[in-house]
C-alpha cells in the first residue's frame, strides 16, 4: 500500500513515455490509490482472479474488495484470463467492463501423449495414480483430498503432491500430519516444487489430478493435465468450469465425501477412467496455444485508442 504515496513512482508515471500502461492485477495494493494524471495514458489490466473471491471471513473479502474496486476503477480496460473472472470484475464494478477474454495457453508444458499411450497407462494395475500440483495452502484444499483418500481402501490410490511447501508452513506442516495417519504413510508423498520436465513426466504417469480448490480464475494446470490424457477434478467455484465438463472430462467437488466417491469409482471402473482420459485430452484441443492466446492480446492492444 506504500507505493501509492511514492513520489518517485509517481514521478515515473508520469514521466515516461508510453502509449499504453499494462499493468498485472496482481499489484493492485501498490497502484489502487494513485492520482489520475493529466493527459493519462490508458490503462490496460490483466486480471487472473480478484482475491475478494477467494475463501476467507466475509469482513475481510469486504475489505479486499474496497481496494479492488478502487484499483479496477482506475483502468480503462482489461485483459481477462477467464469468462469467470471477466464475470466477477463486472460485479464489483457495477457494470460491464470495456477488455477481451485470452485464455492462458495450453502447452506450456510438452505433456502431450498419444491415445496408445494413455489406453497402455489405464489398464495398468492398481492402484489408481492420483496428482497434486500447487502450494500447499488451504485455499487448495488439500486437506480435503487427504480426507478423501483416508476414506478408501488402502490399495486404491496413491498420492503424490507437487508444490510449494514454504507458502504456509503450518498448514503444510498439518498436512503432513494427516498423511502419516494413513495406512500405509508411503500413499502419499510430498514432492516439492520439480523442474517442468520432471513435472511433464509426472503428469504422464498420473492417472488423475486432483486440485479440489477453493477458487481459481482459470485453473491452468487443469487443461496442462488434460494434455497427457488425465481427467481432473476441481473445486466448484471458479473458472474450473470452463475448463471441465463434469462425468465427461472430469468432476467438480468441494467436500471429501464426494470426492471419496469419485475415486472409488475410477478405481474401480477403469473403462470409464479410460474413456474419460481421451475426453480430457480432446478438452485440450479446444483451448487456444499461448501464440494464439498472445496475438489475441497483441491485437487489441494494438487497436487500442491512445492518447496524443
Amino acid at each position: 500500500m506504500g507505493d501509492n504515496f511514492s513520489s518517485e513512482l509517481r514521478r515515473t508515471l508520469a514521466n515516461t513515455a508510453v502509449d499504453i500502461w499494462l499493468e498485472d492485477e496482481l499489484n493492485h495494493p501498490s497502484l489502487a490509490f494513485l492520482p489520475q494524471r493529466n493527459h493519462r495514458v490508458p490503462i490496460v489490466s490483466i486480471v487472473h482472479h480478484l482475491r475478494s473471491d477467494e475463501p476467507r471471513p466475509r469482513w475481510q473479502n469486504a475489505l479486499y474488495r474496497t481496494v479492488e474496486r478502487a484499483y479496477l476503477r482506475r483502468a480503462d480496460a482489461f485483459i481477462f484470463n477467464s469468462r469467470t473472472t471477466r464475470a466477477s470484475v463486472a460485479r464489483v464494478l457495477g457494470d460491464e467492463p470495456r477488455g477481451i477474454v485470452a485464455y492462458p495457453g495450453r502447452d506450456r508444458l510438452p505433456a502431450e501423449i498419444s491415445a496408445a499411450d494413455i489406453t497402455r497407462r489405464i489398464r495398468q494395475s492398481p492402484p489408481l495414480r492420483i496428482l497434486f500440483v500447487g502450494n500447499i495452502i488451504p485455499r487448495k484444499r488439500v486437506h480435503t483430498l487427504l480426507n478423501a483418500l483416508a476414506a478408501l481402501p488402502a490399495n486404491c490410490a496413491t498420492l503424490q503432491l507437487v508444490g510449494r511447501s514454504d507458502a504456509d508452513p503450518r498448514y503444510f506442516r498439518r498436512m503432513q500430519s494427516l498423511a502419516a495417519r494413513l495406512q500405509p504413510s508411503s500413499r502419499v508423498q510430498f514432492l516439492g516444487r520439480l523442474p517442468d520436465a520432471e513435472l511433464t513426466r509426472v503428469l504422464r504417469d498420473s492417472h488423475l489430478l486432483a486440485v479440489p480448490s477453493g477458487y481459481e480464475g482459470f485453473g491452468i494446470v487443469y487443461l496442462e493435465a488434460m494434455g497427457a490424457g488425465v481427467p481432473v477434478i476441481a473445486g466448484t467455484r471458479g473458472g474450473a468450469r470452463e475448463i471441465i465438463t463434469y462425468g465427461e472430462n472430469g468432476f467438480l467437488v468441494d467436500d471429501a465425501r464426494s470426492l471419496a466417491d469419485i475415486l472409488r469409482a475410477l478405481c474401480e471402473n477403469r473403462q470409464q477412467l479410460q474413456t474419460m482420459s481421451l475426453a480430457a485430452q480432446t478438452r485440450y484441443h479446444q483451448f487456444p496455444a499461448w501464440d494464439e492466446s498472445m496475438a489475441r492480446i497483441r491485437a487489441f492492444l494494438n487497436a487500442y485508442p491512445v492518447t496524443g
